[in-house]
């Protein structure tokens, strides 16, 4: 079946409880407490236990684009010149992995449908080149299945709603290549206002069950989009405005709609919108629990880069690479998050909004029938 739970504990998790948190490591420094040493040790066990049966559902990773610039990279072996590879995918427990076709900043509209188009081919030949490691996923069940067979679910998306160019054919193109995430921020059609087009868009993607990304949008639009919805709307990496203003941080307003219509909001590790450290981004979603509540927010790190060469973008100590999840994750259980929350935050959230967006998706199908 496809939601049976894997029995066995995988061994990256374990090597991933074995590695110390992050902290000063030079030459005579005091060593830590040991009361305070056993808590971490205590949590770090706790959080490869949960990781095991509840992975990490990461909702943003630009290493498709990355990879287009600087194809040499293997990541099936570890590579120091990117920030993601298979085995840090696998030592941070990331069970499933949303690979973002999102276009530089810059890009013109005009060049939008050609990049995504792009895009969307370099992450299918990225499936292709990594079959042991990663696989596509369509749906819900395609996500369950790929952890089950020790694989990392793929799921193609967001694109931008940009590189539709006033056609919903292109949407239903995008679909059909395996794209389930659309991102209509910067679209001239998901302004303050949702145009007619803006209406007709919403509409088919929830006919067709593709996910609408709201992270970059104005509060005015994400709320217009959230209501003109039947299916969950997300935010695939965004923090909490109340606490790091930035453009791609969601307010509380915004998060207050997500949790009256079953959305998500994942945070992403980006410390411009987070601040500089692990500890940052635990406040960030200690936030996002309290406003959206623990059914509505999720892990969206975008990961994904070539440490040290993309301008603007930083990563908090801590969380570097995937493989510092556990941390963050023993970090959580330290401040009193329960164990049903955090299986909500890595796994169940993604899961139960990719289950009503399909469903949302069925019952169009079926009213067109009758």
């Amino acid at each position: 079946m496809a939601d049976l739970q894997d029995e066995q504990t995988p061994a990256h998790l374990a090597y991933a409880a074995e590695t110390p948190p992050p902290g000063p490591a030079s030459v005579g420094a005091a060593p830590p407490a040991p009361a305070k040493a056993s808590a971490s040790a205590s949590a770090l066990d706790r959080a490869a236990a949960l990781l095991s049966l509840h992975p990490v559902a990461d909702g943003h990773n630009t290493l498709v684009r990355t990879l287009r610039q600087s194809p040499y990279h293997d990541i099936g072996t570890p590579d120091s010149g990117v920030d993601t590879d298979i085995p840090r995918l696998r030592a941070g427990g990331v069970g499933a992995q949303f690979w973002s076709l999102l276009p530089p900043r810059g890009t013109t509209p005009g060049d939008a449908l050609a990049d995504a188009l792009d895009q969307v081919d370099a992450a299918l030949a990225l499936l292709r080149r990594y079959p042991d490691g990663l696989c596509l996923a369509l749906t819900a069940d395609d996500m369950a299945d790929a952890r089950n067979r020790g694989r990392i679910a793929s799921f193609l998306g967001p694109v931008p709603g940009s590189a539709l160019t006033d056609s919903l054919a292109a949407l239903r193109a995008f679909h059909a290549l395996g794209v389930r995430v659309l991102a209509p921020s910067g679209a001239c059609w998901a302004a303050e206002e949702l145009t007619p087009f803006g209406h007709e868009v919403v509409m088919e993607a929830n006919r067709l069950g593709v996910l609408l990304d709201v992270t970059g949008c104005t509060p005015a639009a994400a709320l217009r989009i959230a209501g003109a919805s039947k299916a969950p709307v997300i935010a695939t990496h965004t923090a909490a405005d109340a606490l790091t203003p930035h453009p791609d941080n969601t307010d509380d307003d915004v998060l207050l709609a997500l949790r009256a219509a079953g959305g998500l909001a994942m945070a992403s590790f980006d410390t411009g919108q987070t601040g500089d450290s692990l500890h940052a981004v635990a406040d960030h979603l200690d936030h996002l629990r309290a406003v959206a509540g623990p059914g509505s927010v999720g892990l969206g790190a975008s990961f994904g880069t070539e440490p040290g060469t993309e301008p603007g973008t930083h990563r908090p100590t801590g969380l570097t690479d995937p493989s510092g999840y556990p941390r963050l994750i023993a970090e959580l259980l330290e401040r009193g998050w329960p164990e049903t929350d955090i299986a909500q935050l890595t796994w169940g959230n993604a899961q139960r909004v990719l289950r009503a967006a399909e469903f949302t998706a069925r019952a169009a199908a079926h009213r067109r029938a009758g």
